[in-house]
């Protein structure tokens, strides 16, 4: 499957040509690490809550293509219905609870965490595993850290990442709790309010916090 094209395009897309990150976004496979997703349903809502479809990537190579590498969001869980573990009549409905977040807006959390080259970064809420896999390919594997609650997550993440050659430390764990060490920099794309005080006892002093805040579409 030819996807470097359409890393390529995308990375035009949400980078500067001088931009540290076009070059992660050129280089990671982000269609590896979202082969299902959930698309709202044509049929519309339910007791007023939007339907879900499942998409299969390996059945429809070109529409998974074209999804994995736009700059949008790819839902990839609707409540407990993760679409990996989804059968073909499955029409979850309800609020997304775990995505594959838009690849401009990581690169927008990532330059608003201003990174060094020897920046031990957080990624609070590994998802797909996408934004943990930027974090690898832009200052290499030791330098990224993922930490999700739900283990289905981390462990598929973890199985993908290393699928692609990317090896950062992906460990399930409630972010809102104490976390696994001390990072230079903290990015979220999981949001809460208020940030949990463990956020801050992690981050080292002279560090950064990025993070989405709840309700809001702000950073």
């Amino acid at each position: 499957m030819n996807w470097h094209e359409h890393a390529r395009l995308l990375a035009a897309q949400v980078t500067h040509p001088a931009s540290r990150w076009r070059a992660a976004v050129e280089e990671v496979p982000r269609h590896v690490l979202v082969p299902r997703w959930w698309s709202p349903s044509e049929s519309g809502t339910s007791d007023g809550e939007v339907v879900w479809e499942l998409k299969d990537g390996p059945a429809d190579p070109s529409r998974w293509l074209e999804a994995a590498y736009s700059n949008r969001s790819l839902v990839t869980q609707v409540g407990l219905s993760h679409a990996d573990r989804a059968a073909a009549g499955d029409h979850p409905a309800g609020v997304p609870t775990s995505s594959s977040t838009l690849p401009g807006l990581i690169v927008r959390l990532g330059q608003h965490a201003r990174l060094t080259e020897n920046s031990d970064v957080l990624d609070a809420g590994t998802g797909s595993g996408y934004g943990c896999a930027l974090l690898a390919a832009r200052l290499g594997a030791e330098h990224a850290t993922s930490v999700d609650v739900d283990p289905y997550l981390t462990a598929a993440a973890s199985r993908r990442l290393d699928s692609v050659g990317l090896r950062p430390t992906v460990l399930t764990v409630d972010a809102t709790s104490a976390l696994p060490g001390t990072y230079d920099r903290i990015i979220a794309t999981v949001a809460v309010r208020p940030v949990p005080a463990s956020w801050l006892v992690a981050l080292r002093p002279g560090g950064r916090l990025v993070t989405t805040i709840a309700g809001t579409g702000s950073s």
